[in-house]
């Protein structure tokens, strides 16, 4: 492959994943809700959700995808709906917060749920998808001898390591952040009700991906 291509790639991809977006927001969203263990297994299931994206792209579902439009809309509103569902929830979760004894954030989440909660809202993520139909495609050269589709997961799989290192320390800061600022039990309450508006805005994020 060749290497100022891979840099310009790395360049554009750091540039993207540091732009605020749904994907910062949703990991922002439960480590702040949550705390670290959970923010970071957020991270985790959207690496897997773009792991699986690489897979797909390599195998030509990009392509497909690419011929018939009307699946990304599908997609992007299943997406918020599901987002709207995970925010509804944290909100619901306000009166266990009130009525429950001493100080701190929300109680962390079993890791397979948030697991599996965050993969598949970066499967449904059209943002995301839309890496893999118009970006990454201009980086890639069919005049080197290396398999177009080994090229693809190649620039995927870089993606998702910038994600991992970049969305954990996100998640992380964001975490302390809500350590230090749930010091009484009606600050942990304005902090789950945050997270679960942050996941709202996430939704609306959702919808006005193009």
């Amino acid at each position: 492959m060749d290497p100022r291509l891979l840099l310009l790639f790395l360049g554009m991809d750091v540039l993207l994943i540091f732009t605020p977006g749904p994907d910062m927001l949703y990991v922002m969203a439960r480590s702040l809700g949550h705390g670290r263990r959970t923010g970071l297994t957020a991270v985790a299931g959207i690496c897997c959700g773009y792991a699986v994206h690489t897979v797909l792209a390599a195998a030509g579902l990009a392509a497909t995808l690419r011929a018939v439009p009307a699946a990304l809309p599908v997609m992007r509103y299943a997406g918020a709906a599901y987002l709207i569902f995970l925010a509804v929830r944290t909100l619901m979760s306000l009166r266990q917060v009130a009525g429950r004894p001493g100080v701190g954030p929300a109680p962390e989440q079993p890791t397979g749920a948030v697991l599996r909660q965050s993969m598949l809202t970066a499967l449904l993520n059209p943002k995301g998808l839309l890496l893999y139909l118009s970006l990454m495609p201009q980086f890639i050269s069919p005049g080197t001898g290396v398999p177009l589709a080994v090229q693809l997961t190649a620039l995927g799989l870089l993606h998702v390591v910038n994600c991992a290192i970049l969305y954990g320390l996100i998640a992380v800061a964001t975490a302390r952040a809500s350590h230090a600022l749930t010091g009484t039990p009606k600050a942990a309450r304005r902090i789950s009700a945050v997270s679960g508006t942050m996941l709202l805005v996430v939704a609306a994020a959702t919808l006005g991906a193009h």
